[in-house]
């Protein structure tokens, strides 16, 4: 195979062929869906959850990922904080002309290899080759087809005392691309936690049937989804400074650039909101995986009918939280 990508190999001849073969569908597999325009699927339930993501991540490689793990694990992540057991997976490339085709093996190495890993099928794709300087590498688009089973899913009855839980150390993925990207001088010994948490989360669903709602805390933070999650559910919620699982590393980085944790993204964590009565046992199941190790309770549903964030500091002050508010800083995912 060639070692750089060129504009033939979008113009769906023989070099389109030959890197849909053997790139493509040499690491995704069987190579029979890509005999048509279409994958078929067969679905065991009438009830489906579909997402779709797109990724323009800089740099394209990054301390514990690349683009590639993150497409897939930012999309099963959707789906499995939807209540849903993401099952298959479909991705679209945007390549600049002259991007090496070795990064892209890679890239690609890194899809299949979180793939298998999250026993999620990628079933169709797409290529397209642009002009070089049209790009800034790749871009990946991806949806997910997730499956819902009966009795298994998030309640969504909010009540006063629920707890909020965060499901590990908040701010590792935002400093770690920031810091890949070198423009800031600064270094620090974290990696990104880019991580498919499908499978410890469906074993919390399993397990418990206090679970109000989920989400993953990417873009924006935790603070910003938080507010997003009390505004629409007509909820206070108060969570606690002194409860929030940040590494010292990141802590250090964001005293030095002025960044807040609560703000920066996260790419494998979730928030889980559950009932006050189960919150020790969604504990005991997320510290059974690596992923759910350092989760914390970081507060509390005190009220309804107003849609706000409180922070109490550790001094017992309160402060309200809002949504981030411009860029701290683009091309994050």
């Amino acid at each position: 195979m060639e070692k750089f990508i060129s504009l033939a190999h979008g113009d769906g001849g023989e070099f389109s062929h030959r890197l849909i073969r053997d790139l493509f569908v040499e690491a995704f597999g069987d190579n029979k869906v890509a005999m048509f325009d279409a994958a078929e699927i067969k679905l065991p339930t009438k009830r489906i959850a579909v997402s779709t993501d797109s990724f323009v991540i800089k740099p394209i490689f990054f301390p514990g990922g690349s683009i590639g793990k993150l497409a897939v694990a930012g999309t099963v992540n959707d789906l499995a904080v939807s209540g849903a057991k993401p099952a298959f997976l479909t991705c679209g490339f945007v390549i600049e002309e002259g991007f090496p085709v070795s990064d892209l093996k890679q890239i690609v190495a890194d899809m299949a290899d979180e793939a298998r890993k999250t026993g999620v099928a990628i079933i169709a794709g797409d290529t397209k080759v642009v002009e070089r300087g049209s790009a800034d590498g790749v871009y990946i688009n991806t949806t997910g087809i997730g499956i819902y089973e009966s009795n298994i899913g998030c309640t969504l009855g909010f009540e006063v005392g629920d707890a909020i839980i965060v499901t590990g150390t908040i701010g590792d993925h935002g400093v770690a691309v920031l810091v890949a990207r070198e423009e800031l001088g600064i270094s620090a010994p974290i990696d990104s936690d880019c991580a498919s948490l499908n499978k410890m989360l469906w074993e919390v669903l399993k397990q418990t049937d206090g679970v109000r709602i989920m989400r993953d805390p990417t873009r924006g933070g935790l603070a910003t989804t938080l507010v997003e999650i009390a505004e629409d559910f007509h909820v206070t919620m108060k969570i606690n400074e002194t409860s929030l699982p940040v590494k010292q590393e990141v802590h250090g980085a964001c005293d030095l650039l002025g960044f807040d944790p609560l703000y920066l993204a996260n790419e494998g964590k979730a928030i889980i909101v559950v009932a006050d009565g189960e919150k020790e046992k969604v504990l005991d199941i997320l510290r059974e995986f690596p992923e759910g190790e350092d989760a914390a309770i970081i507060g509390t549903i005190v009220g309804k009918g107003k849609g706000q964030l409180l922070l109490e500091t550790p001094l017992g002050s309160k402060r309200l939280l809002t949504r981030l508010t411009g860029t701290m800083f683009p091309r994050i995912c």
